[in-house]
């Protein structure tokens, strides 16, 4: 309005309602950020950015952006089409209008399998977004949440030294089916000392490196002729090495058992892989399921 432009125009083809009371000319592509910006006008004030969604500014591209989460602390009968809005009693540390990632990872852990909240947690804690201290006090001042005690459960296997997310798979499916716990990008030398590479997974021991390829290795010339002429100098080191791939990972028996045939033809001689009550509770259902866009929380009332 302050330009000129009147509701009427608005009615107009060339404009797009993305939320209500929200506009954006239609050769206008939203990114995520910009996507998020155009709900949080539409929203109350009093609205932070919470859940998933704010871990997406901060560059984690792990989920289905929409639908976008926000919390209140006050009921609400707020209802929009790709926005959720939660209700809590209680809202966590909160500044400028986003939920403080400490809380906004507790309160999406509901909604994910403890396999993604160690892969979650090692991202946030790899780039410096998570601080455990505080996500502790937290977990102890709003221990009713309701992933509380599964946050605490699992938060021996995050290991922030991995840098993504499907190292920090791989990792939780080889420690549980009870492999020993590797090194996380480690470095590895000859026997002369000299550098050879950084590993994404370690097993010291039997020099053996365990490598995930991401489809960027395939994509980059550049990478991929950094993998060449890294695995050339772990094969001069001496040292043994596996590939595991996205679509390996879509099958996590068949790769922790190649993982273990290459630990044992590098000299592992420890027990065999066990899928049991640990593999089992790694990809438990999450605690809360999200059943269409009511606005309401009932866990965090």
């Amino acid at each position: 309005m302050a330009v000129g432009v009147t509701a009427r125009m608005l009615e107009h083809r060339r404009f797009v309602e993305e939320f209500p009371r929200v506009y954006r000319h239609r050769d206008t592509v939203l990114d995520a950020n910009a996507l998020i910006a155009a709900a949080r006008l539409a929203l109350p004030d009093d609205a932070c950015l919470s859940h998933l969604t704010r871990l997406v500014p901060l560059g984690l591209e792990f989920d289905d952006l929409v639908p976008l989460r926000f919390t209140l602390a006050r009921d609400h009968h707020l209802r929009f089409q790709r926005i959720f809005v939660h209700r809590t009693s209680r809202m966590p540390p909160h500044r400028a209008g986003s939920v403080d990632v400490e809380g906004a990872f507790l309160m999406a852990a509901a909604e994910l399998t403890p396999l993604e909240i160690v892969q979650v947690a090692d991202w946030l804690l790899h780039r410096g977004h998570l601080r455990l201290d505080l996500l502790r006090d937290l977990l102890r001042d709003q221990h009713w949440r309701a992933a509380s005690g599964r946050v605490e459960q699992w938060l021996p296997m995050v290991d922030g030294r991995a840098a993504s997310l499907p190292e920090s798979h791989l990792r939780c499916l080889l420690v549980a089916a009870g492999l020993p716990v590797p090194e996380v990008n480690a470095d590895v030398h000859d026997h002369s000392g000299r550098f050879l590479a950084r590993g994404d997974l370690v097993y010291r021991s039997i020099r053996l490196v365990v490598e995930f390829e991401g489809r960027q290795h395939a994509l980059s010339t550049q990478q991929f002729q950094r993998d060449i002429h890294r695995y050339g100098g772990l094969r001069d080191g001496s040292w043994h090495y596996v590939q595991v791939t996205t679509r390996m990972l879509t099958q996590p028996r068949t790769t922790v058992l190649e993982v273990h045939r290459a630990m044992v033809r590098a000299g592992y001689e420890g027990p065999p892989p066990v899928f049991g009550d640990l593999w089992e509770a790694l990809t438990a259902e999450p605690l809360v399921r999200l059943k269409g866009f009511d606005g309401i929380e009932p866990v965090e009332r």
